[in-house]
């Protein structure tokens, strides 16, 4: 029997007060501001409203909320630097959000996300952020330790020589 949509809205519901909070601090660790990480907090539960199946069981959902939510971040971040590349481009100046909370770190850790690959930035956030081992990671990848082992490497020459990061 498939669950009726307004028991799956209310699952979702339910996932929302539970985790809600876990999401929202992931992404304003990731984002380095509370407006932008509402954002993507409301994305995230508004896409498995969407589309639940999406979730499908293949893990924990705290851990595929983790996973989409560092998903939708690290596209924020790269959406920034193409608007960032495309107002340096024409010359216009369009306002950028206040980095005045953000730290020297975080800013220097935003700038070398948006300069990474999208796998190799996932890996860094689970890595460096999350200080996850490569098993935790490859279950939330969905490939092989070995497979991270190799990202892992590819992460610190991308590191070493931005310029010449792998894809």
């Amino acid at each position: 029997m498939t669950p009726s949509p307004s028991t799956s809205i209310s699952r979702i519901a339910d996932a929302y007060r539970s985790h809600g909070h876990h999401v929202m601090r992931r992404a304003a660790r990731l984002l380095g501001n509370e407006v932008d990480a509402s954002e993507v907090v409301q994305e995230v539960f508004l896409s498995l409203i969407d589309d639940p199946s999406q979730f499908g069981d293949r893990s924990s959902l705290l851990t595929w909320l983790y996973s989409a939510t560092t998903n939708r971040c690290l596209n924020r971040i790269r959406d920034e630097r193409t608007r960032s590349r495309i107002v340096n481009e024409r010359g216009a100046s369009l306002p950028v959000a206040s980095s005045a909370t953000q730290t020297e770190d975080v800013a220097e850790l935003r700038g070398l996300l948006r300069s990474l690959p999208l796998h190799l930035a996932q890996v860094a956030v689970y890595y460096f952020g999350d200080e996850m081992t490569h098993e935790e990671i490859a279950r939330v990848l969905g490939c092989s330790r070995r497979h991270v082992g190799h990202l892992v490497e590819r992460l610190a020459v991308a590191v070493r020589s931005p310029e010449e990061t792998p894809s």
